[in-house]
């Protein structure tokens, strides 16, 4: 007799990181449905997925048009820019109350779990303490109980250390699946690991606008697999003449002060990863969405004249080579960026498959 099959509803779904580590996990999950707002984001969900799966639009708008289908399991993370470290934080950010969405979606949809994915701030944020007081008596989610920690995908088997705040919830009826077991602390998988096989060399070319995507009405780029991101950027002699002077684990304080912009001319403190180059023999810093960018961060490849590559930085996060995305440069780095570690996704998934 065959395992019964585990019922999941994907919200801000993406481009399908954490649908891509619950899959990589078992073949008994099946997303039945799928919601994500960005369309690029959304087309490249369907280019991996399938046809139908996905709803491109805001969650507000699914919740008033559709039948919420009951299933097993809800998963997603709320965007997180209202409260992230990164930039001002804004209480008041729209955004943020979109957990009360994610609430009202898992009263209509009835699920066993439901796992919330966001940066480690989260849980000092008024939208945990939402949360709580939704599982109180009386609250919205009162036939609810949940568990929650601070994860990094390190330990989990990914090419990068990326700490998240990470909430298991289960219905009062059922049994606790706990929090997934770090299986990688005290042996982290490494750039030189996740890089190994591809080229150092990154060729210049724009993605070909010959290949298009009819997505929803609307035409796209694509959709590429991730191992035809490979690609580099045309940079200007200056960037050319830091990356050249900075060495192996090096960052912006290796430069000499005729190679500094004026403000690290100004400062000098702060952080060590800008202009920095990853380090082979650790897992890479968090992978953002412009990466690509080497004044953004640690972004910088161990010893090429670059920064990584779209390429290498979705293998960094853990996809596929033969995951599909669409849309252009920018869109593509924003998808991969924004995703779970497939790695963390997986781990979570086995953590509930084992109740399931």
């Amino acid at each position: 007799m065959s395992a019964r099959e585990i019922k999941v509803l994907d919200l801000f779904a993406g481009a399908g990181g954490l649908t891509a580590g619950f899959h990589s996990a078992s073949s008994r999950f099946t997303t039945v449905r799928a919601v994500e707002m960005d369309r690029a984001a959304a087309a490249s969900y369907e280019a991996t997925f399938g046809k139908g799966i996905v709803y491109p639009g805001s969650i507000q708008d699914w919740l008033a048009q559709e039948t919420v289908p009951e299933v097993d399991v809800i998963i997603g993370g709320p965007p997180c820019q209202g409260f992230s470290t990164l930039g001002k934080q804004d209480i008041e950010d729209s955004r943020n109350s979109l957990w009360e969405q994610y609430a009202e979606t898992i009263i209509r949809a009835k699920p066993k779990y439901f796992v919330v994915e966001n940066v480690a701030a989260f849980r000092k944020s008024h939208q945990y303490q939402d949360f709580v007081d939704a599982t109180k008596k009386g609250g919205l989610l009162e036939k609810y109980t949940f568990e929650d920690d601070v994860l990094n995908a390190a330990d989990f088997g990914a090419f990068q250390a990326r700490k998240r705040a990470v909430l298991i919830g289960y219905r009062n009826d059922v049994e606790p699946s706990g929090l997934p077991e770090a299986t990688h602390t005290a042996n982290h998988k490494t750039v030189r690991e996740a890089f190994e096989g591809i080229a150092l060399s990154a060729p210049i070319f724009d993605l070909p606008h010959s290949r298009r995507v009819l997505f929803d009405g609307e035409t796209f780029n694509g959709a590429f697999i991730a191992s035809e991101l490979h690609f580099g950027r045309n940079y200007r002699q200056l960037s050319l003449d830091r990356f050249d002077a900075i060495p192996p684990g090096g960052n912006r304080f290796n430069l000499p002060d005729d190679l500094k912009s004026p403000c690290w001319r100004r400062h000098t403190t702060g952080s060590g990863d800008v202009m920095g180059r990853l380090h082979w023999d650790k897992p890479s810093v968090t992978i953002r969405t412009e990466f690509f960018k080497p004044e953004k961060g640690r972004y910088l490849h161990p010893t090429a004249r670059r920064a990584i590559t779209h390429y290498e930085a979705a293998i960094l996060q853990g996809f596929p080579p033969q995951h599909k995305f669409v849309g252009s440069k920018s869109a593509i780095a924003r998808q991969i960026g924004n995703a779970v570690p497939i790695p963390l996704g997986a781990a979570i998934a086995r953590s509930l498959e084992a109740r399931l």
